[in-house]
This record gives C-alpha cells, structure tokens and sequence, in this order.
C-alpha cells in the first residue's frame, strides 16, 4: 500500500534520505580505495574534512584537531560556521562560501578562524563541492592551512619596510635616495628635497652628477665615485655640493653598492648630509685655537719682555737721574757738556726702546681720552709726508662722519707714524700709501676676538711687496724683522700691537704677496659719558718748594741712591727703604717729620700699592708719589695720588713735587719729557 503525503510530510525524510544517500556514496568510495582514508587521515599539518550541503561537518582529521583543537566527537555534526569570527558571520560570510563554491566550482581565501579556545589564526582556507555521479550536490571538501605564523612573518615585514619608508621619508637632516645602476635617481626622501631643493617630479630619473660642481664635473668626480663603489662597495668623500638654486653646501657623501641575490649590481644608495654648520664651526675653532695659542706665545713673551724692560727702566733712571745732577755741577767746559749731552740723548733713546718693549707688553702707561681721528691724521700730514719719500704719494680717505676713538692720542700718533714708514719701506721702488678710517660694529654673535660695541678702524694700505703667509704670521712678534741688519728692532708692530691690545682694540694684517699690505688698528668709540669730562690742568710753572723730609722707597740701591741724590740736590733731606716693610717701620718712629713718601711699585714682600693702602689706614693726610713704569695698576687704589713714570729725569721728579704739594687733590700721571 502507498500512502501519499503533502511536501511539508515528506520534507524530513527527504533531507534524511540525501543524508543516506551521501554516506552511501562516501562509503562506496571509500570501499573502493581506502588509501585515500589512510592519506587523509595521516595529514596532521592541513585541515581536512567534509561538510554536508548544509555546512555541518561530516568528517574531520588530525589535522584539523591539531590546529583548530575540536576532537572528532565534538565537532562532527556541528555548523563549520563556529570557526568564523563574530564579524564575518554577522556579514554572512560561511553562507556565501558554501554558495560560491556550489556555483563558482570553488571558493578559496584568507582570513582569520577562530580555535575552540577562542584565539584566532590566520587561515588559508579552499571548499570544493562534491557531487554524485549524476551531479547532484551531496556536500563540501574543506581545506584548511593554518598561516598564522607565515601572516606574522609577513605582517612584521610589512609593517618593518613601512617603517622604514616612514623614517626614510620622515628625515630631513639628511638626503637618502638611490641611483640605477648608471647613476640616475630613482627614489628621493624629503630631507633631499629640503636641503637640495629639488621635488621627486623635478629629480627621478635625472643624474645625480648635477649635484656637483663645474670643477668636479670636469675632473670626472661623480663617475670615479661609482666606479669605486662597483669595485670597493663603498665611497665616503666631503665637498662642494650644488643645489637647485646655485648655492652651494658642504656635504658628508656615503655611496653603497646595492646588489641582487646573485651578486649583480642593482644600482647604489646615497646618503648625503649638509654639513656646512659643522665645517664653519670647525674652522673657526681652529682659528680660534690658533688664536689662542698666539696669544699664550705673546703673552709669555710679553712677560719676558715686561720684566726685562723693567729692570732696564731701573737702570735708566739712575743714569738719567746721575747725568742730570752731573750736568748741573760741570765745570765750564764745552767738551764735557757735549758728552753729558750726548750720554743723555742716547739714554732717553733707550728709554724710548724700554717704551716699546712695554708696549709690546702691555705695561705701558697711557693716557686715553677722546680722539678725532681723521683730525689727528690730517694734523700729522706734513710729518708722515717728510718722514717717507717725496715720490710716494700720501692720500686719505674718510666718511663724512666718524665717533671719536678712545685712545692715547700721542702713543695712536706715534703708532701711525710707524705704521707709514713700515709701508714706506715695503716699496723700495715706488708706490702710494692710503690712510683710511670707518666706522665697524661687532655683535655678540661675531667672533672677531673683541668685545661686542662700536670701533673705528684705521687702516694704512700700502702698495708694496706684501708678505707671505709665513712672515704675516710672525710679523707682530716682537725683534721680528725683514728689514737688514741695522735697519730696524723688530719691536714696531709688536709695539703697536701691544698699543692696540692694551686700548681695548686690535691690530689686524692682510697682506698678499706681490699685492701690497693693509694695516688696520681697531680702537674702540668713546663713551658718551666721557665726552664731557674736564680736561687735565696744565702744569703751572715751578715754584721754588720749602726743603721737606721725604722718605724714598725702592728695592734696587742704584734707583734708591739716585732719587735721593736728585732730591738733595733740590734742597730736600731724605729717609731711605729698601721694602714696604721698612718703610712702615720707619713712619711708626719718625711719621711726624716726614712730608713726603716715593715709592716704587714692583718690590718683593709688598707692592708699592699695598704700601701705599698701609701709609692712608695709619697716615691719611700723608701725600704719596708711586713711580713706576706700568700702567696695570687697580685704578681705584689710585685715588689722589700723583704718578710719575718711569724713568725720568729730576725735572720731572721737580713737576711731581710742585704737584702733590699743591691742595687741588687731583689725579696726575706725569711723563718724562722724551715720551
């Protein structure tokens, strides 16, 4: 009997059927070659495994409990949509697989599955239809891979490469970009662009031999430097380099050889850094250094210098002094006279050498004030004209306006006159001299060797030999000199020098060989507070002085008994002291007949500026004169007290007298007469 029902009766036993009948067919099958069973079975690095039309899993092998950690018993049965993750499933990803599969023959793909444990991998995943003979769908093949470690590896490859396209990209300090293998560029960063200033648009496909100088170009430079990267693998070098608009900059260049897995040369990468800060910091550090150790070779020579002019001052001032009072008691003989005369001069000549030895030194003493400089050339016209060659030409040249220099106005006289006869002497056959002045500013940024402020700069210009590298560099050492034996001290332009250093400005060379040389003297501008200064009082003429007690303190004998024959010889009775210490021994016993203290400045034991600190604790109204022939001295111990500069003659030491006698309390610095 058939019993016939409607299609919602029949439906379960139908699916059922195709259940059957499937398993039947996969039963058949593996009857007929269980090798297959055996191959599938043993496959534990691949998941494989059969759904059925519906999607649920109708086999599953070691493979697929091995990476996906489901056994056999709890999975088979199950939706295959479980390994999916929440994402795909919402966007109904397992149903779209299984129909493009049916439809399409094939559905593979990558994405991330999901273990029993919850943790994704990366999954390669392929699904085939199977079907019975007569075409009928009966279920899916699922293969799976899990990737997830092949995914990391190339995860971490491209998020590596990103990175380093990033940090290519993102430096600006330097030009990273390669060349093919005949020197084109083929990738550019933007510290190229920044400091080349070049677009990728403007520079790809260009050679990089643009980046160079006319004069490497010509020499072949870009080309050697691949060569020798193909051969060495590698090209360091710093030079010129040229940008886009025509500046040039110092470059640090680095060329690698980039090769293939054969070995081949693929092309070369370049690194290039813009290093013209680091190049001019260097070279003014060494200039600077270069400085510094000129300065320390002058200024122990200075010292030399300093000290020997010293003890030479001494020693003048004892046979000026004894050739004055010997000039005064001569008998009435003509010859005589001529010899004292003559002994005099060559004296005041050798004060005049101790001078610039001081000079030299910066010892000297000066007297600054306010100077028109192109007043005070135009004054000297005449002299510095006599005192060189009619057949050399003197011109001048100065801007309408021009600050006054703060400088001794007879050692910037003296000064310049040197510097005219300098040039005289460097044109034995002829030429021209320009005396010029302007007006130069230095800022703290500038590294000129002087403060920062406002400076006049007087240069001579001579038309002349010149002087080599060589003989610039020694020209302000003192006793250096080109001109012949007896022709010159060699003390010139380190008296100048000295000069300049001890003004507060500066002494500058240039000089080419063949092409003349210019002498600049930096003198720094007067401060306006000192424009309206009162001016020194002349020296009234000298009276006749009452005999006073003067108490004369210096450590060398010679100078001790001359000062004291000078002031006997003037009417004045006289305590000697050999140090500062004997010289306070002396006032504790005997201040009250003393009228007067002379005291050297340079003894052993106590200066005479620490002598004279002694004398106003205990003796204030006691009036003092510090003779000596140096000018550093602490100013502000120097309060109302008389200077006289050494040596010197007993008339001065008569003017110094009249000086500090008289009640006006004013600060004097007396010099001899052959200053």
């Amino acid at each position: 009997m058939v019993i016939r029902m409607n299609d919602e009766q029949i439906r379960p036993d139908a699916q059922q059927n195709q259940v059957v009948k499937a398993t039947q067919v996969l039963e058949t099958a593996a009857d007929r070659d269980d090798r297959y069973r055996l191959l599938v079975e043993s496959i534990v690095d691949y998941a494989i495994y059969m759904l059925d039309p519906q999607g649920n899993i109708a086999s599953w092998n070691p493979g697929a409990q091995r990476f996906k950690g489901y056994t056999s018993d709890e999975i088979i049965g199950q939706h295959f949509s479980q390994f999916y993750t929440e994402e795909d499933r919402a966007t109904d990803l397992p149903a779209r697989a299984l129909h493009i599969a049916a439809t399409d023959g094939r559905f593979e793909q990558e994405g991330w599955r999901v273990r029993k444990d919850g943790s994704l991998m990366w999954a390669h995943v392929l699904i085939d239809p199977i079907r019975s003979p007569d075409g009928q769908l009966v279920g899916y093949a699922k293969i799976t891979r899990d990737l997830s470690e092949r995914k990391a590896t190339q995860d971490a490859l491209r998020q590596s490469e990103q990175r380093f396209r990033l940090l290519v990209q993102g430096v600006q300090d330097y030009a990273i970009y390669m060349l093919d293998p005949q020197g084109a560029v083929s990738s550019w960063n933007r510290g190229a662009q920044r400091f080349k200033g070049y677009t990728d648009e403007e520079i790809i496909g260009q050679h990089f031999s643009r980046f160079y100088t006319e004069e490497d170009r010509a020499t072949g430079l870009p080309a050697r430097a691949l060569q020798t990267v193909a051969t060495e693998g590698r090209f360091e070098a710093e030079g010129w380099r040229v940008r886009k608009d025509g500046t040039r900059f110092w470059a640090h260049v680095v060329i690698d050889a980039i090769r293939g897995d054969h070995g081949e040369l693929v092309g070369f990468a370049k690194i290039t850094r813009d290093v013209t800060e680091r190049r001019n910091v260097q070279q003014e550090l060494e200039a600077t250094r270069a400085r510094f150790i000129q300065s320390q070779k002058m200024e122990a020579i200075g010292q030399l210098t300093g000290g020997v002019a010293h003890d030479f001052n001494n020693l003048l001032a004892v046979v000026l002094g004894n050739l004055s009072i010997a000039r005064k008691r001569l008998p009435n003989d003509p010859k005589l006279l001529q010899l004292i005369e003559n002994s005099i001069q060559a004296a005041e000549r050798g004060a005049t050498l101790t001078k610039r030895m001081l000079a030299f030194a910066r010892r000297q003493e000066l007297t600054r004030g306010p100077v028109d400089v192109p007043e005070l050339v135009r004054g000297m016209a005449e002299l510095l004209q006599r005192s060189i060659s009619s057949n050399i030409p003197v011109s001048t040249q100065f801007p309408l306006q021009l600050p006054l220099a703060f400088v001794d106005a007879s050692q910037l006289e003296l000064a310049l006159l040197n510097l005219t006869v300098n040039a005289r002497d460097a044109m034995p056959d002829g030429g021209s001299i320009t005396i010029s002045a302007r007006e130069e500013r230095i800022s703290t940024r500038e590294a000129a060797g002087l403060p920062a402020g406002s400076y006049v700069c007087l240069s001579v210009t001579d038309t002349g030999m010149g002087m080599s590298e060589e003989t610039l560099a020694k020209a302000t050492e003192p006793f250096f000199t080109t001109k012949g034996v007896g022709k010159g001290t060699g003390l010139g332009l380190s008296m100048i020098h000295g000069f300049a250093g001890q003004s507060g400005g500066r002494l500058v060379l240039k000089s080419i060989l063949g092409q003349g040389t210019t002498a600049e003297l930096w003198l720094p501008v007067v401060e306006a507070h000192l424009l309206h200064q009162e001016g020194e009082t002349p020296h009234p003429d000298l009276p006749i002085l009452n005999p006073m007690t003067v108490l004369v303190v210096d450590d060398d004998p010679l100078v001790l008994m001359n000062i004291s024959a000078m002031l006997e010889d003037l009417g004045h009775e006289v305590l000697e002291a050999t140090s500062g210490q004997q010289a306070l021994r002396i006032l504790r016993r005997s201040a009250e007949i003393i009228d007067l203290v002379i005291t050297d400045q340079i003894m052993p034991g106590m200066s005479g500026v620490q002598l004279i600190e002694a004398i106003r604790a205990a003796h204030a109204e006691l009036p003092v004169i510090l003779a000596s022939g140096y000018s550093e001295l602490p100013e502000d111990k120097l309060t109302g007290l008389v200077r006289l500069g050494k040596p010197f003659e007993q008339a001065d030491l008569a003017r110094a007298l009249v000086t500090i006698m008289r009640p006006s309390g004013q600060v004097l610095t007396f010099r001899p007469k052959h200053s």
